[in-house]
């Protein structure tokens, strides 16, 4: 007689891989999505930052052209000026320069390998 243990037939194999290939894929979107996130609240934080500093800067360099033009309101002035000037820029390049980079950007940002 012969002492055979029984194994898992082909469509219990096929069951328990299809599971697991589930699991698999659902840690591996709980991962990106956890990373994506993390990400995402550091890059707000330092842009917010950032929106603060250029801020401040703008206000400073706004009242230090009114100190040196004489009057307050022709410091902001200019510095109103400056922005829709850098704002006409901006909008004339967008297509052609801007916007793809940004696309670009995200994308490698998106799909980037863990380290």
């Amino acid at each position: 007689m012969e002492n055979k243990e029984e194994q898992p037939g082909l469509t219990d194999q096929l069951k328990q891989y299809i599971e697991t290939r589930i699991k698999l894929a659902r840690y591996q979107a709980i991962d990106k999505g956890t990373s994506f996130f993390a990400n995402l609240v550091t890059e707000v934080f330092v842009l917010l930052c950032t929106a603060l500093t250029f801020f401040f800067a703008t206000l400073t360099l706004a009242f230090l052209l009114g100190q040196l033009l004489g009057a307050i309101w022709m410091g902001f002035g200019c510095v109103t000026l400056l922005y829709l000037f850098l704002a006409m820029i901006v909008s004339a390049i967008k297509d052609k320069h801007l916007e793809p980079r940004i696309i670009n950007f995200l994308i490698k940002k998106i799909f980037k390998p863990k380290k």
